[in-house]
């Protein structure tokens, strides 16, 4: 295995920060890689410890492992060296020269503008003025500034290498298939595209590098912001059933809807998919909570996972069954799946 990478498949917040987590822990990848930008938060809880990161990449919590921040990313100065500071992971964590940087104009220019903040519902965080910058070919990058020069290599290079070594690269894509300025429910989507495909070419690296594609799904759906959400419930109902969440960047309630297999099968198809994982099903079947065996599981849990299965005609690899990153399921232990 050289390369596998990690996306979101409903309109993010699926709890791809948990997987990578997981993954970073379990399979000891080489390197962990970043893309997008510091509008999406990745939450990793682990042993009772909660980082909400919007710059660092989840896989931090495996100490060996190398950390990477795409060059076709967006990170804002201040966010990224305080999470670096703060998880202490200054010596392993490399922007690429060429990685985009947010600065506080570009914030306070996205907040006057209303049709982005009110009708879009944007997070606010300079993402898209940072991106319309870097198309007109006026936006600073990480070689730019003095305070990141022992923070920068040509990140593209390092991980071809590596690859070349027979190393593993985990990828941590951003946000969800359906935020996806090409592919998503325009225009009450994101500033880039959010697929595999994307992912590694903000990398820096070609389709046949890629072993895995692990597709993300929670076991219902959230939206933060406008724009369309089949099936959405009312808040007071989310509350009901355990549902009712908060983005991690915003804090704004995210609008709730049962999971949608529908959205799901054409994520699963447009992503190639090599396996799913599916998280919070503990929120659904409590008797699942932090169970880390298949045999463990309910009986319902097990039918609801197997009907998913057959809907999206991809295998469940991995259950996510508590917050904690420890409380995974891992079939590809368990069964003998390749992974």
């Amino acid at each position: 295995m050289s390369v596998h990478i990690v996306v979101g498949g409903f309109f993010g917040d699926e709890g791809k920060g948990k997987i990578v987590g997981y993954l970073a822990l379990s399979q000891n990848p080489w390197g962990c890689v970043r893309t997008g930008a510091t509008n999406a938060g990745h939450t990793v809880t682990y042993r009772g410890r909660t980082w909400r990161l919007r710059a660092i990449p989840s896989g931090f919590i495996n100490h060996k492992t190398k950390l990477y921040i795409a060059r076709g990313a967006l990170i804002d100065l201040e966010v990224f060296l305080s999470e670096a500071h703060a998880l202490g992971v200054g010596n392993r964590v490399w922007l690429d020269f060429n990685t985009g940087i947010i600065t506080s104009e570009h914030v306070a220019r996205e907040r006057m503008n209303s049709y982005l903040m009110e009708h879009i519902g944007s997070t606010g965080t300079g993402v898209g003025s940072a991106m319309s910058d870097r198309v007109f070919r006026r936006l600073r990058l990480a070689r730019d500034y003095p305070e990141l020069r022992n923070m920068v290599t040509d990140t593209q290079q390092e991980i071809l290498e590596a690859i070349d070594q027979g190393e593993l690269v985990l990828i941590e894509a951003t946000q969800g298939y359906w935020l996806s300025l090409y592919h998503g429910t325009y225009p009450y989507v994101t500033s880039r595209d959010t697929t595999a495909s994307a992912a590694l070419s903000e990398v820096g690296l070609g389709p046949r590098s890629v072993d895995r594609i692990t597709v993300v799904f929670k076991a219902y759906v959230t939206r933060v912001g406008s724009g369309p959400l089949p099936g959405e419930i009312s808040r007071e109902k989310a509350v009901k059933l355990g549902w009712a969440e908060y983005g991690t960047v915003t804090g704004r309630p995210r609008r709730a809807a049962p999971f949608n297999s529908e959205l799901a099968r054409r994520a699963v198809k447009a992503n190639t998919a090599t396996d799913i994982a599916l998280t919070k099903i503990d929120i659904l079947f409590p008797q699942a909570r932090c169970k880390k065996r298949w045999d463990d599981l309910p009986r319902e849990a097990k039918l609801w996972i197997g009907n998913i299965e057959d809907k999206l005609g991809a295998p469940v690899v991995l259950i996510g069954t508590g917050e904690d990153v420890e409380c995974t399921i891992d079939l590809s232990r368990e069964k003998g799946v390749e992974g």
